[in-house]
């Protein structure tokens, strides 16, 4: 994709439990961002740095919707689902309306969002998917116990919450070199569009803790679909109930697995600054 030219680019800096977002309104212009200008908003150290880059676009397919949500994730690229950046955009457009629901149209559907009070928001991330193609995996195979090990990794579940993800179960979350592991699961042939990686420690049948790797990001505070798709791997494997709290490093969220297979996710939201892009960011 060429390079659109930018004078001045308005954006609100937000989070969901320190899963950080550069939000953009292209509903009045558009915003077709490059790779490499997605990379330059969120470098931390020459950008203002964020986990992914999110931009506001009319409805693309779907009258229903509000509005429709693109994702780019720090390294640039375009990913389908968020939920932490989920959160955050339907607060904003909740707060703009009045309402006290919105529907966002993202690359992996419709998602409803309900105000749930307290600064907080519930987001329904759809239905969960098993199948070995859905992952999608390079190969077929039993998505409840995949034959793939990494280091201390092994035996993960693998599910798709708008993103693929390779759930792994561990006596110490907090030991695991995600660091090294992380990238190395995610850039794996076994995955063809990579991973996101879990490591899931079971607290209770109601309380989970959990790290996350994120493609094409790194080591995140949070991760909503992580939370989701966890959740419902730990049930799967009839290590929880249905509903849990999931703790990430930044906080927790309210993980709720629906007999109808959507995956309900409730937590915070918050704005951290608001400004405006130069054009010399992306000089470089």
């Amino acid at each position: 994709m060429s390079e659109q030219k930018f004078t001045k680019m308005p954006f609100i800096k937000m989070h969901g439990l320190g899963n950080d977002f550069v939000v953009l309104d292209a509903r009045a212009e558009a915003i077709n961002l490059s790779a490499g200008q997605a990379r330059a908003i969120a470098d931390r150290h020459t950008g203002i740095g964020c986990d992914q880059v999110i931009v506001i676009e009319p409805a693309a397919n779907n009258s229903a919707a509000d509005v429709f949500m693109r994702i780019h994730n720090a390294d640039g690229g375009e990913v389908m689902a968020c939920g932490n950046a989920s959160r955050c955009v339907a607060s904003l457009l909740m707060t703009e309306t009045g309402k006290s629901s919105a529907i966002l149209e993202t690359g992996a559907g419709l998602l409803q969002a309900q105000d749930a009070l307290g600064g907080h928001v519930t987001v329904d991330m759809g239905p969960a998917r098993f199948e070995w193609q859905e992952i999608p995996l390079a190969e077929e195979a039993d998505t409840l116990h995949l034959a793939f090990s990494r280091g201390v990794l092994k035996d993960p579940v693998a599910v798709n919450v708008g993103n693929p993800h390779a759930v792994f179960f561990v006596e110490d979350a907090d030991a695991v070199d995600l660091q090294t592991l992380g990238p190395e699961i995610e850039h794996h042939p076994f995955f063809p569009e990579r991973t996101n990686v879990e490591a899931a420690q079971i607290l209770s049948r109601n309380q989970i803790r959990l790290r996350v790797w994120e493609r094409g990001v790194g080591i995140t505070q949070a991760c909503g679909t992580g939370a989701c798709a966890t959740l419902v791997a730990a049930h799967r494997r009839s290590l929880t109930d249905r509903k849990a709290s999931v703790m990430l490093d930044g906080g927790s969220l309210e993980i709720e697995w629906s007999e109808n297979n959507h995956v309900m996710m409730t937590g915070p939201v918050a704005i951290s600054f608001t400004g405006v892009i130069d054009s010399s960011l992306f000089a470089g």
